[in-house]
């Protein structure tokens, strides 16, 4: 494989794809951490049955913001001499190499005429009618004992309830290889397996569907509601060593830990007193959201929609039922910029607001120049987001500040000219935490990485970082009493 790759793999992803191909070639999850390398992983793979004449197309499937830097991991790792060829998937098909438009019918005859074709599209298009249909097309146009579907990040097929889960399922029943990869498999609870496991298999699990499955490893009562019915509320699991043993007899494990000698995580807070009339504005939130956590009849989103406004209190602004932003007097800003005069080199700040990011960037631009920084969130165009991360890499180039939304910018891309990163503000998803961390701790990473995180002690900023130290998914607890205890 050495010809064929312009870079040696590492010990652990040749041991990774050596335990699929003497486990379970047709079916297999990756479940590697963050910053361990699962792309090349799975082209390894891919490219030894493509080369074994066992293979001859794949589809990767990532979230939205990382499938397009597939192509570029790919071009990267995949020597030019080899014959292959990647098209990603556009509403409108565009041939990357020609940027010539591509009928359907050219776009499968060119697919056909190289050894490999890797087709990159993201997952959330299968929710579309014309995502959906292209993807079908495409696999019948196909042999499907000879092609491989991946699916990068593959919690996001960790809902069984969800259209793309379903569309998923039924199209590629009949692919010959299947493969999921994800550093968190379980970002919630146990019951997150079960779909990611029946895509690849639903005999790897023993269970006939999802509702078999949370029966058997999910304690169960059943409390009724105020309506007179009852609802049936999970306690606890069970038999998570069974799970854990039928998992692994199709799955390979990689912690970094274990396969690099990547530099140490350090971890330091930032503690921000608030104005008094971010005190005022706190205090008055934190009524009315008692009053409704005391009602019963809450919903979970409207719960958690009040802790949402309390913290945007603590990053300094409210938003009114009109959708208009004002802002909040505030120390946080001053706090970041203290923080950015003490640190060397490039920069990585997370925040997880919209509002945040632009006033961060425009307060950067003012103070360093108009090109050391740039924001980086949902409407950011994806060629641009591409562009800012190789700029940001580039040791050379002004671009110093990358600020961004973990959400957005937390997945799939690989951030090491960092060794400094801020949390202005953040997420409530566990997984976004831990995504959003290793994107300045992974392989190629040569410095100590150390996160700042700032918070408003004694208000629901601090309780948010709390319960995601401890590895607690906020939105998975907004119906309990711990949330409400947060702001009592």
């Amino acid at each position: 494989m050495a010809n064929i790759f312009l870079k040696e793999p590492f010990k652990h992803q040749r041991d990774a794809v050596a335990s699929c191909h003497n486990t379970d070639m047709n079916n297999y999850a990756y479940l590697m951490e963050m910053g361990t390398g699962k792309t090349l992983t799975a082209l390894i793979d891919l490219l030894l049955l493509n080369n074994k004449d066992i293979v001859d197309s794949a589809v990767v499937l990532a979230p939205k913001s990382v499938y397009r830097n597939w192509m570029k991991e790919i071009n990267t790792f995949i020597s030019g001499d080899y014959d292959y060829k990647v098209n990603t998937w556009e509403p409108s098909m565009i041939d990357p190499y020609t940027k010539e438009h591509l009928s359907t019918d050219k776009f499968f005859r060119l697919a056909k005429e190289t050894k490999l074709h890797i087709f990159l599209m993201n997952i959330e298009s299968l929710s579309t009618p014309k995502g959906l249909k292209f993807l079908n097309v495409f696999l019948h146009s196909r042999d499907k004992s000879r092609t491989m579907m991946i699916v990068d990040e593959s919690t996001t097929i960790k809902t069984h309830t969800a259209k793309r889960t379903k569309n998923l399922i039924k199209i590629t029943k009949d692919i010959g290889y299947k493969r999921i990869l994800t550093g968190t498999p379980v970002t919630k609870s146990p019951l997150d397996i079960y779909t990611q496991f029946a895509y690849l298999d639903p005999k790897i699990l023993g269970q006939t569907n999802y509702y078999a499955f949370r029966a058997r490893y999910a304690k169960i009562v059943n409390r009724p509601t105020s309506g007179g019915r009852n609802f049936p509320l999970i306690t606890g699991y069970q038999r998570l060593e069974e799970l854990e043993e039928k998992i692994y007899t199709h799955a390979f494990r990689v912690k970094k830990e274990e396969c690099t000698d990547l530099p140490e995580k350090i971890y330091m807070k930032r503690f921000i007193p608030m104005s008094e009339k971010q005190l005022v504005a706190y205090e008055s939130l934190r009524r009315n959201a008692m009053f409704i956590f005391n009602d019963n009849t809450t919903t979970s989103v409207n719960r958690l929609s009040q802790i949402v406004k309390l913290h945007q209190v603590c990053c300094g602004f409210t938003i009114n039922d009109d959708g208009e932003v004002h802002d909040v007097p505030n120390k946080r800003y001053d706090e970041l910029l203290n923080v950015l005069e003490e640190t060397d080199g490039k920069v990585i700040i997370w925040a997880n607001y919209r509002h945040n990011i632009e006033t961060i960037t425009k307060k950067l631009k003012d103070k360093y120049g108009d090109t050391s920084a740039a924001a980086f969130y949902g409407d950011t165009d994806n060629q641009v987001r591409m562009d800012l991360v190789q700029n940001f890499q580039d040791e050379g180039h002004d671009l110093t500040y990358l600020v961004a939304n973990p959400k957005t910018g937390g997945y799939g891309i690989t951030l090491t000219a960092s060794h400094t990163v801020v949390y202005f503000s953040n997420n409530y998803d566990l997984e976004i935490r831990l995504q959003s961390e290793d994107r300045a701790h992974r392989i190629g990473q040569k410095n100590k990485v150390t996160y700042v995180d700032f918070v408003c002690k004694g208000t629901v900023d601090e309780k948010i970082l709390t319960a995601l130290k401890n590895k607690v998914d906020i939105a998975s607890q907004v119906m309990g009493d711990e949330l409400k205890s947060w702001i009592t």
